[in-house]
């Protein structure tokens, strides 16, 4: 319930709409059930003939009751409607900056269509929360008190038979359904976020999925999600009608009970008969109000579970309060330092990094290699807290990481990571994302320096880049970078899609512009390494090595049998 409470809070703030809501439901509810019971009184008045004057007041009331009703009806529509659209529009912002500063590493915890599903669908879902959930209990207690004192005017035995159908039909039979609708409504939730993950896959590896002749495989296993699906929904479905059913007869039981009660009251001269069609259909109307607590189980259980499966995404531990790099180091081409750091996946047993000790002296030209999967692109994640650390700790110009806000630290770096973004527009646009308000020229200096000459600014580019090779995308990538101009430059595979000589052009543009600062490189490839100040060697999450060029090859160890394995590769 937690999770649930943070929802209130958020109906909280909409306090207007809520007491609006609550008072046009109560008056929606006493009318109905004063238009019935003055029609009641009113044939039973009428039965005796009395002079038309002696009916015109209740008559009159009786419009009264009706015009109320469809008034007070239609505001307490109006107003909790509007509170619900508000409600949602908090939640939804206040989801999006919880889940904004999580999205580089968010999709490595949960695949991207049950995200979408708890993004899209449990948002939708709360919107029942205040509807069916928050203030219509509120509603029934207040008109079933109201209506429970005005019938002991006429009958206390009476009165006591509505308030033990109060308890029953608002909840011991809602109580009861509710122990069930646990499960039905989890499998219901769990199926929707499965039936979406497969809905994605499928379009997502559509291409694949063809190339390889699985599509009909995956097409049945996005059938079978569906029908699971569906089958759930008609189970709920069932459920939900199955507790109305019940609720619905628990109350008309009580109202034949007023019947039989009523009738035998009058028989014994306790109750006036004129009053007995009244007390009969006060009962038959009050329990009107109580039908919306039928399927309160449902709503109920399924606003803690949407909230669950929301706000359990964007969970994590208290940041401490960020350090401004600027105020550290206005130049900002800091040292680093990873001490003893470890790091484990989620749900995963094998150690990605292992006891990782690392020191780049402020402005100094560091290269991290190994084999593929050997940890170098993870200790790189670590460092621009895309991924939480477990162990250790990673100091950035002598400040711990933790102490550094994830935002300022990627406005300070020039990043290129193994896969880069690009949007759909022109050149010009996907360039001015590193910076903005500089002619034209500019631009074309910096396509110059990565060998992007056949480009011009109003070239066009597809989403995720689709017209635009490996090799090109990374030189994109590189401009952008060498465009932010900042002191930390981060570079993962930077030139792993170009050749030889474009790669040994493109590192010397960059040492160029990262003369006086902090470059960190990881790459698998080991050619350009010659001018780094340090290799740093990796090989199952650990580091085997690091020192110099000539250093390495000296020792004969395991970056010279990756040189020796490089060589006879390619020579």
């Amino acid at each position: 319930m937690k999770d649930l409470g943070i929802v209130v809070k958020y109906v909280l703030l909409e306090k207007r709409d809520i007491l609006l809501s609550i008072l046009f439901g109560f008056l929606a509810g006493i009318t109905a059930v004063g238009l019935f019971a003055s029609s009641g009184y009113l044939i039973s008045r009428a039965a005796f003939i009395p002079p038309l004057y002696a009916l015109t007041v209740v008559i009159a009331v009786l419009k009264l009751f009706g015009f109320l009703r469809a008034i007070s009806r239609y505001a307490e529509r109006y107003y909790s409607h509007r509170a619900t659209f508000t409600i949602l529009s908090h939640l939804r912002v206040s989801f999006y900056e919880k889940i904004e500063p999580l999205a580089p590493g968010i999709f490595q915890k949960y695949r991207s269509g049950d995200l979408l599903a708890r993004i899209v669908g449990d948002v939708e879902s709360l919107q029942n929360f205040f509807l069916r959930v928050f203030y219509p209990p509120i509603v029934l207690i207040i008109v079933f008190l109201s209506t429970i004192i005005f019938t002991t005017f006429y009958s206390v035995a009476i009165s006591v038979v509505l308030l033990v159908g109060l308890v029953l039909t608002g909840f011991v039979v809602p109580a009861l359904f509710a122990l069930k609708q646990k499960q039905v409504d989890s499998q219901v939730r769990e199926s929707r976020g499965a039936l979406s993950t497969e809905a994605t896959e499928l379009l997502y590896g559509y291409r694949d999925l063809k190339i390889y002749q699985k599509l009909e495989e995956k097409e049945d296993q996005l059938i079978h999600a569906s029908d699971h699906y569906v089958n759930e929904q008609e189970r709920e479905g069932m459920h939900s009608t199955f507790s109305h059913s019940m609720n619905t007869l628990v109350s008309l039981f009580i109202s034949w009970f007023v019947l039989v009660l009523g009738a035998w009251l009058v028989v014994e001269g306790d109750l006036n008969g004129l009053f007995l069609a009244m007390l009969v259909m006060i009962s038959l109307t009050v329990f009107e109000n109580a039908t919306p607590m039928a399927i309160f189980p449902l709503h109920l259980e399924d606003s803690r579970r949407a909230s669950n499966r929301l706000f359990t995404v964007v969970q994590n531990e208290p940041e401490q309060e960020p350090v401004e790099l600027e105020k550290v180091d206005p130049n900002f081409a800091p040292a680093i330092d990873f001490s003893h750091v470890s790091y484990t996946f989620p749900n995963e047993v094998r150690n990605t990094l292992r006891d990782v000790n690392v020191h780049m002296e402020q402005g100094s030209k560091t290269a991290i290699v190994g084999a593929s999967g050997s940890g170098k692109s993870t200790l790189l994640q670590l460092l621009l807290k895309i991924q939480p650390f477990q162990e250790g700790v990673i100091q950035l110009g002598g400040v711990n990481l933790n102490q550094v806000g994830q935002e300022d630290l990627w406005a300070r770096s020039n990043v290129v990571l193994q896969e880069n973004h690009f949007f759909y527009g022109t050149i010009r646009h996907n360039l001015e994302i590193a910076r903005e308000g500089v002619s034209d020229d500019v631009f074309v200096e910096v396509l110059q320096k990565v060998m992007l000459t056949h480009f011009s600014l109003d070239d066009h580019v597809l989403e995720h880049g689709e017209n635009l090779s490996g090799g090109e995308k990374q030189r994109m990538a590189i401009a952008r970078a060498i465009l932010k101009g900042e002191r930390l430059w981060l570079l993962d595979e930077p030139t792993s899609s170009v050749d030889a000589l474009t790669e040994r052009a493109l590192y010397e543009e960059i040492f160029a512009q990262a003369a006086e600062d902090t470059v960190l490189i990881v790459s698998h490839r080991l050619a350009g390494l010659e001018k780094m100040d340090q290799i740093v060697v990796m090989d199952q999450g650990a580091v085997v090595e690091a020192g110099t060029f000539d250093q390495l090859m000296t020792r004969e160890g395991y970056f010279y049998k990756m040189k020796q394995i490089e060589k006879s590769v390619f020579l």
